[in-house]
């Protein structure tokens, strides 16, 4: 059996150590559910993930994504970090024109373009408007006047994700954590810029850490995969933009959003090696 090495990659970054980091772990075949979770605590990331041969025979890899309080059936960054360690390791795809990973939610398609990654946002679970009383909770947790929410929606793709519209990008930025979340709460905020500049949308995620704490996610693929959907359909973009994210942490994430002329959606962002194959100790 292929002893487990571990990869650190930096995903959706502007500048080098700008963006989200991600461990990927290769050869986790012997690696247990409780090892997993365990890793993924003890390194503190938003996300770690586990790569592991298809069972689909359509797939080019299969991984599995855990964060600190659990296992999840798609999150975005961890897609992205993980092809280019799977690619950068030597994976070579089925198909020239893209790579095709299994995860909890089924196969999600991957390209490379304009030196980047890119991944066709999965559709969503669950969406339409959020009830007034879960509006006034997520507002009362991130101290946001409830008057400066413009819309509040379910945008579940995997991780459970509301979304929040906000009248602007100061209110994106002015939010705080101020309260305890009942229970989990994943939550994304975001508003566009008023004219050129470097972005079309500042955003924000936040989501509940395994000690009940609401804790924010440097840089977030699954949030904006959510959020492209809700803005091509609401007409606040046309074709492309680009997000800006995680300065609230002190990052400078960008994330690239585009739809397709047959309506799908692609979310893209440079990814970079920090660090490549750490051999993992025995977790026993």
């Amino acid at each position: 059996m292929v002893e487990p090495r571990c990869d650190l990659i930096d995903v959706f970054l502007s500048d080098p150590l700008t963006g989200n980091p991600l461990a990927v772990v290769h050869g986790a075949d012997g690696l247990s559910d409780a090892d997993m979770l365990r890793l993924t605590r003890w390194l503190g990331f938003s996300e770690t993930t586990f790569l592991l041969p298809p069972t689909d025979p359509a797939a080019d890899y299969r991984v599995r994504i855990f964060y600190p309080a659990g296992e999840l059936p798609f999150a975005g960054h961890p897609t992205l970090g993980t092809c280019h360690a799977w690619i950068e390791a030597g994976g070579q795809p089925h198909h020239q024109d893209r790579i095709v990973q299994q995860c909890g939610v089924g196969l999600v398609d991957i390209r490379r373009d304009e030196d980047m990654l890119w991944f066709k946002a999965p559709p969503l679970l669950r969406d339409g408007p959020l009830h007034p009383d879960e509006t006034a909770v997520a507002a009362k947790l991130l101290n946001i006047p409830t008057d400066r929410i413009v819309d509040a929606v379910h945008a579940d793709n995997g991780p459970g994700w509301i979304l929040l519209r906000l009248a602007h990008v100061d209110d994106v930025l002015g939010a705080s954590i101020v309260h305890k979340p009942d229970g989990m709460a994943d939550i994304g905020l975001f508003a566009p810029y008023d004219g050129a500049g470097e972005a079309d949308f500042e955003v924000r995620a936040f989501f509940t850490s395994p000690s009940g704490m609401l804790m924010e996610d440097p840089v977030t693929g699954s949030l904006n995969a959510a959020l492209a959907q809700y803005a091509f359909a609401n007409g606040l973009a046309d074709g492309r933009y680009t997000a800006c994210q995680g300065r609230g942490v002190g990052r400078a994430g960008r994330v690239h959003c585009k739809q397709d002329d047959d309506a799908s959606i692609w979310i893209g962002g440079s990814t970079a090696t920090v660090a490549r194959h750490a051999l993992l100790a025995p977790l026993g």
